[in-house]
Order: structure tokens, then C-alpha cells, then sequence
């Protein structure tokens, strides 16, 4: 069994969250570590825990506002109980989810720029990304907002210099070596690529995300007609 990682800390997330850090930098490791204790957290059912959210390298512990104690000291206790007793499996974590995706030019607003930047054809970009197996890392930025890792180091380009005011809902998009959905319209300085006519988030499902951390991604190659199709039925 691989040895767990220490906390390099615990620092507070305002009066009522604490975020245990692992790592600084993106470890995939570290990642799954950090995953597999938020489920631990979870599973545990302690009444003072609102929420456990975890990220690409630790995990944020949200208590009850009811909750008068002192946070950090039992955001680390959790940490603690939970690594002792060991951690669920990453493979018993995340569903399987396959993003139908159309890479056609109206939808892939940059492949152009990033056709002559990795000196491949569009066609090639399309191909490399759809035959990916990924993994989401985290949720955030915003809502329903997934860092999916998995990339193909072919792929893997910087931001793009000027950030976008508005990406439209459902673009797909690539920076370093990570993918993306924006789940809705919203800024964004990634790459786009294509888009997915599915809805990434809606408050009103009982899972109002798309993506979840640890769920195994691929995404599937569509046409337009088949695009237009998929996104009526939503």
C-alpha cells in the first residue's frame, strides 16, 4: 500500500471552513489522496460537516454555522480519524461518463490559431483529444466547473494571452494539460476546441453538476446533426 502524504497545513477558509493542503503544485497522486479523504470525510456523517469540497491538492471542510469549535483543530482530527482508518479505493470513486463533443469549425474557436501553434491539422487536435482517457481533478472556478486531466502532452499549450469575456455554454476547451466544459456562459482563457450539447449544470437536477471529482471521462466525436439533435432532447 502506497504511503499516504502528510498535510504540509491547515489554514481557515473564512470563520466556518478550514482547507487541508497537501500539495502546491499539481500532483495526480496528491489529486486522487485528496478525493478519496473527502469521500472519507463524508462517509463519516458527522453532524458539524456542511460540506467537503476537494481540490487538486487538498480538501476544504465547510462546518455548520451552528458549529462553535474550533475548525481548524477538527478539520485536522478528521484528517486524521479518516487516514488511520484508510481510505476508500480511487477506484470505487466517480461514474464513467462519455461527452459527445462536435469539433466543427464554428464551434472550435481557436483550433485554427492552435493548428498552426502545435503544427497539426484540426482534424489531428479533434482526433488526439476525443481518444483521451481522463480523469476530473476538481470542481470550481465556478459552478459545475470541471479541471479534467488526461490531456496528450501534444496538446498541452499555455492560456491564451487575452482571456475571453464570454465563452459560450458548453465549449470545450484545453490549457497546459488539462481539458475543460464550461458548463454556461461565462469568461474563460482556455483554448476552445469544440463544443458538448449537453447542460454541465442545472439547479434544478438533483445533481446539478455534469462532472464530479474522479469521475473517468471520454468524449465521443459528433457532427452538427447530431449536435443539434442531443442538445433538443436536453
Amino acid at each position: 500500500m502506497a504511503r499516504l502524504p502528510k498535510p504540509l497545513g491547515v489554514v481557515p477558509l473564512g470563520d466556518l471552513a478550514a482547507y487541508v493542503e497537501f500539495s502546491r503544485t499539481l500532483d495526480l497522486e496528491v489529486n486522487s489522496v485528496a478525493q478519496r479523504l473527502a469521500a472519507a470525510i463524508v462517509a463519516l456523517g458527522d453532524p458539524r460537516i456542511r460540506d467537503v469540497v476537494p481540490a487538486l491538492g487538498g480538501v476544504a471542510v465547510h462546518f455548520d454555522p451552528a458549529y462553535a469549535g474550533d475548525v481548524l483543530a477538527a478539520a485536522g482530527q478528521l484528517v486524521e480519524q479518516c487516514m488511520k482508518q484508510g481510505l476508500p479505493d480511487a477506484d470505487d470513486l466517480g461514474r464513467d461518463l462519455e461527452v459527445p463533443v462536435c469539433y466543427d469549425a464554428e464551434f472550435a474557436l481557436d483550433m485554427k490559431e492552435l493548428s498552426e501553434k502545435l503544427k497539426l491539422a484540426p482534424e489531428e487536435i479533434a482526433r488526439r483529444h476525443a481518444a483521451g482517457e481522463y480523469r476530473v481533478l476538481m470542481v470550481g472556478f465556478a459552478p459545475g466547473h470541471p479541471y479534467i486531466g488526461g490531456l496528450d502532452p501534444k496538446l498541452a499549450v499555455p492560456r491564451r494571452d487575452a482571456p475571453r469575456a464570454l465563452v459560450p455554454a458548453g465549449s470545450v476547451a484545453i490549457a497546459n494539460q488539462q481539458t475543460a466544459v464550461y458548463p454556461y456562459a461565462i469568461s474563460g482563457g482556455w483554448s476552445i476546441i469544440g463544443r458538448t450539447p449537453l447542460n454541465g449544470f442545472d439547479a434544478t437536477r438533483p445533481r446539478p453538476s455534469l462532472f464530479a471529482p474522479g469521475d473517468r471521462v471520454r468524449f465521443k466525436t459528433i457532427g452538427m446533426r447530431d449536435f443539434l439533435s442531443i442538445r433538443e432532447r436536453q
